[in-house]
Formats: structure tokens, sequence, C-alpha cells
């Protein structure tokens, strides 16, 4: 049965115990009655009626603990009449049913005898999800996204926030972002808490400050203002008091929100240091001790609210006379998104130092349609291999949402969940096979159809994805259509994203349109739930924005090589600019609050507009 989290050690027996009449669940400890709702749930979906008798001696399929085995283990033993699932904690048995549940999807009314011991490779098995590009996810689509991920087995998840949050000292921050409010994340918190995941905070506290740094009140605060096209630039002056005071008076309304004791004050990227206000000391002490003596000011804050502080490792391993000079209690998260970056072959400096880490490939998702599938599977399997030989503290799965986050969340969840896989079982992984056995166990695809139309869609080289940021760009010059991109990285667009650049040749463009259009989304053989059902429809639109992409990048080819096209393409281009917009348009609200949604409708009107005016000339 192709689970698609493995387990640890399965003895199966010939038998089978058939699920006939009235299932009776049962478990002494109130405890339990979530997963055995959940485990109720997938019965009914699959036509046998179950029922929950909390404290009954005996039952079809019965919890209990035993405190012998370790904290998020279970054992889990299907004989000829019942099923008895053995935990130390509340955790092992919610992992247990879920295991359970996705063997009655897949066996329906027959589930094969035997014993299953189980227990995951990794205590931190976390997924990284991105707030802070444009799109606020609602709060009730974290709530369901926490759901999938804990049935995954995923027992942390952090939210990236920039600007995303409601600060009363400091209330320009946020508006016009769909901000977050205090009671939003503690309704998180207490959701994730049922489901056995922490709730890890992260703010943004160095780099990648630019859109607080472009409002008026906190520009003078930067490293370089103006620099990537930004009023305050993207990175706070280290050398500025009001960088660690601003610091200071945002963690002291976020923090205390949060009782998870780990804390990621992010710290990536902070492009511009040692380029300006800091550019003197830099020059006499090094860029690396600049960053160090302000990520040093930053871990004293963490302190004082009880926070063990964790950051992301790029600038430590960039500049790696600093890493002996990292205090031990900051945990690094070490990151890298291909299958060739150095930073997952040097894991082993961080274990060597004494450090702890994290390892953190990514889901391949953003800045593109559809994902880079091929390459995010390889990066996980990467990571994963590096974080078993160098004993890392876990492995966290990161999806961000670079140039707008205009991708859709169903084009992460292959991803998410095979990072969840090598999180829990990583020894046990079948890369080749994920996939296929995902799209069986969460759509219901037992020929392979729709794995065929998922792989078709994510056939993207390592990178962002060509067709994903040309919709960004003129037709007939290398500019962005909007100046509101800005918003949401557009400063990064001119270096970026400039369709002349391209290496995909006309050929391999027009291959590339022809099998976006063979693929066929196969209909789902088992009823879905409203999430699913959603991610389905969201796997189409991809496809048609992804053919859109890429018929821009054909017809900017020829506009600026003076080849004529015929009025009726740039007319049809037009039509499908302003289709893809209204598809956005309406998709957006269904899982994310309005947020910056408007910056990205701009661009499409824009090109639309662009196209009309050409095919009239």
């Amino acid at each position: 049965m192709s689970l698609v989290v493995p387990v640890r050690k399965w003895i199966r027996r010939r038998n089978k115990l058939a699920l006939r009449g009235e299932v009776t669940l049962a478990s002494v400890l109130d405890a339990d009655a979530l997963p055995l709702g959940q485990l109720k749930d997938e019965l009914r979906n699959g036509g046998i009626r179950a029922s929950i008798r909390m404290g009954a001696p005996k039952a079809t399929v019965f919890l209990r603990r035993d405190r012998a085995l370790g904290p998020e283990a279970y054992r889990l033993v299907i004989g000829k009449d019942d099923i008895e699932i053995t935990s130390a904690t509340d955790a092992g048995a919610y992992y247990a049913v879920q295991t359970l549940i996705d063997l009655v999807r897949l066996g329906g009314r027959e589930l094969p005898c035997g014993v299953i011991d189980d227990s995951p490779t990794f205590a931190r098995r976390a997924v990284y999800r991105d707030c802070g590009r444009g799109k606020v996810p609602k709060v009730e689509t974290v709530k369901q996204l926490i759901e999938w991920l804990a049935h995954w087995k995923i027992n942390e998840l952090q939210l990236y926030i920039e600007n995303a949050f409601t600060f009363a000292k400091h209330p320009d921050i946020g508006r016009g972002f769909s901000p977050y409010k205090p009671d939003d994340i503690l309704a998180m918190q207490a959701h994730a808490k049922k489901h056995h995941v922490r709730f890890v905070p992260s703010l943004t506290s160095f780099g990648h400050f630019e859109k607080i740094l472009m409002l008026p009140k906190y520009q003078h605060l930067g490293e370089l203002p103006g620099s990537r096209g930004m009023p305050g630039g993207t990175t706070l002056c280290p050398g500025d008091p009001g960088s660690i005071q601003l610091l200071s008076d945002l963690y002291g309304e976020f923090l205390p929100l949060f009782e998870a004791e780990d804390f990621n004050v992010c710290g990536d990227e902070p492009w511009e240091l040692g380029q300006g206000r800091s550019k003197r000391r830099a020059a006499r002490v090094g860029v690396g001790r600049v960053y160090l003596d302000f990520i040093l000011k930053i871990r004293d804050l963490c302190h004082r609210h009880g926070k063990r502080m964790n950051m992301w490792g790029d600038i430590v391993m960039k500049r790696p006379e600093i890493l002996p000079d990292i205090p031990k209690d900051i945990v690094m998260l070490n990151w890298d998104y291909g299958t060739s970056g150095n930073r997952i072959f040097r894991t082993h400096e961080l274990r060597d130092l004494e450090l702890a880490f994290v390892c953190c490939p990514g889901t391949g998702a953003w800045g593109s349609h559809g994902s880079r599938l091929e390459n995010a599977l390889a990066n996980v399997s990467l990571f994963a291999k590096a974080a078993r030989e160098n004993d890392a503290e876990g492995l966290m799965n990161t999806d961000w949402g670079n140039f707008g986050h205009r991708h859709f969340l169903a084009t992460s969840l292959c991803s998410l969940a095979h990072g969840a896989a090598h999180g829990w079982c990583s020894e046990k992984v079948n890369d080749a096979r994920h996939v296929r056995r995902f799209c069986d166990l969460v759509f219901g695809d037992p020929d392979g159809a729709m794995a065929k139309a998922l792989t078709g869609l994510g056939q993207h080289p390592p990178g962002i994805s060509q067709s994903y940021t040309a919709l960004l760009e003129s037709l007939v010059e290398a500019r962005p259509l909007t100046k509101r991109g800005h918003i949401f990285d557009g400063f990064l667009i001119q270096k970026n994203m400039a369709i002349d650049t391209l290496q995909t040749t006309p050929a391999g463009t027009r291959r590339r349109i022809e099998a976006l259009r063979a693929i066929r989304w196969p209909k789902p053989t088992r009823p879905l739930t409203p999430f699913e059902s959603l991610a389905a429809e969201e796997y189409r639109i991809a496809t048609v924005m992804d053919e859109v992409g890429y018929e821009h990048i054909a017809l900017a080819r020829d506009l600026r090589k003076a080849r004529r096209v015929a009025p009726g393409a740039l007319r049809r281009h037009a039509d499908r600019l302003e289709a893809y917009g209204e598809a956005l348009a309406h998709q957006w609200p269904t899982r994310n609050r309005p947020s910056r949604l408007n910056d990205s409708l701009a661009v499409f009107r824009a090109g639309a507009k662009e196209a009309r005016k050409l095919a009239a000339r």
C-alpha cells in the first residue's frame, strides 16, 4: 500500500481485517477524541458506519498508552478482528491514527493485518510558509493547511512575516497588506496546538526590510536608501541605534503571543550591508563582523523574551571567518534550494562547530505557475541526507512567494508532502514514486493520469520560471509593465527577468506551449473535501497561466526582432491576459486576504492594454 509518508517498520500478514457493520472507536483519554473523529469521517467517506465510545473497554479500534515507547512513536497492530494503537503520548496516538486513515483511504473495507512500529527521523519537522510577499492567507486557510501538514506528521509551522502584522506602536506598518491581528495569531496557534504542531514565530529583522523601509517614517533606518529602486533600500543599518530600538518594539508586541521557545529572526540576504552607512566600519573590521555584531544585539532581544534564536545561515556560511564566534545557543537554518548549492554539502561545518542547526530545502513553487518539481524533489532528498548524516535537529521545507506570490497553494502541496515524508521517515522514502503516491492518496489517481499531468506542469528548470516573470514585462522592451510591482519584489525585475536574456530557444518555447496544451487533468475518483477540490481547480488554472506566459515570451521575441505578428494573435493574447487576471481575481480570495492582489491585476490589465494597442497599429 503506497503511503505518502512511509512507516519505519511494517510486518505484514497474509490475512485481512474486514470492516463490516458498525465500526467502534475508543480510547480512555479525551485527547484522542480529535484524531478518532478524523478517522470516523474517513470511514464515513468510504461508506463505513462508525461511532466513538470514549472510555469503552473494547472497540474495533482502541487506543492506549505505554510509556516505554518514544515521545512521538507508536505501534499499530491490525488483527483479524480489531486494531490496537499503543503510544506513549497524545502526539504518538495522533500520528498512528493518521497512518490508519491513509490505510483506510487506500484499502477501503479491507485492511492488511500486521504490525507497524513507527517513529520519526527528525525531532523538528517543519514547514515555512511565506506571508510577506503580497499574499496573506486567511486564518481559516492556515487552519486547513495545519490539518494537512499534521496529517503528514509535520510538527512545526512558521509563517514568514515582513510587515503583515498590526503593531500598535507602529500602526503604519502593514497598512494595505491585510495584516494579521494578535487574535488571528492566537487562533492559528490554538488550532496548531490541537494538532500537535508548534506555531513558531518568524519576523524579518535585518535584510528584506524594504516594505517597512519604504515608509517615510522609517527610511532613515536604511543601510543604503534608494538601493534597488526602493526608497529605504532593503536592509536595516546595523549601526543606527534606531534599528535595534525598532526591532525591540516589534518583538515586544509579536513574541508574547507565541508559546514556542524558538523564534526565527531571519537575518538573510542583507544585500546592501557594508555598502552604505556601515561601509567605513566594514572596511576596518570586515562585513562579517558588522553582521555578527548586529546579530548579537538581536540575540539579546530574544533572550529578553525567553526565546531561542533561530536564523538563516546564508551569511555566516558566506563569511566562514565568523562561524566560530556564533553562540552555541543560536540555531542555524541552513538553506539551499538547488541540487548543487554548496551550503547543502557544507552542512558538516555546522556539526563540526557543535552548532544546533536545521536543514531547509524548498518546494520550488515560488516564482512559477506549476513549480520546479524535479528540482524540488531532488533538493529535499539531498538535504535530508545531509541532515541525517550530520545529526540535524530537523528538516524545514520552505515555500516562498516571490514576485507577487501569484502561484497557488496547490502547486506547493506535492513538495510539502515530500518534505514531510523525509522529515518523518527519510530512510524509507521512494523519491521516484512520490508524485504518483501523492496524487493517488490525495485525489484518487489509480492509473497515474493526474501524476502525469502534475509532472508535466512542474517541468521547469531550477531558478525563477521564465513564463512567470515574463508576464511582468512589456512585450516590446525589457521594462516592467507597471511600477506597482515594486511592492512585491519589483526591484528584482530589471536584473532577473529580461526576456532578451532567456536561455530557452524559440523552438523550446514552442515545445513547452504544445506540452502544456496536451496536459489533461482527470476527474478525481473519490469524493474531495473543499480544500482538495480547490486544489484540483488550481492545477487546471495554473496550466493555462503557464501557457500564457510562454506565449508572452514568443510574442515578445518576434516583436523585438521586428518580425510581423498578426493583429489577431495580439488580440487573442490580450483576451487571455484578461482571462488570467479574472481567474486570479476569482481564485485568490478563496484562500487569501486581499493584500496586494490589485498590484498583480494591474500588471495583467497593462499587458492586455499594450497587446491591443500593438494590434491596432
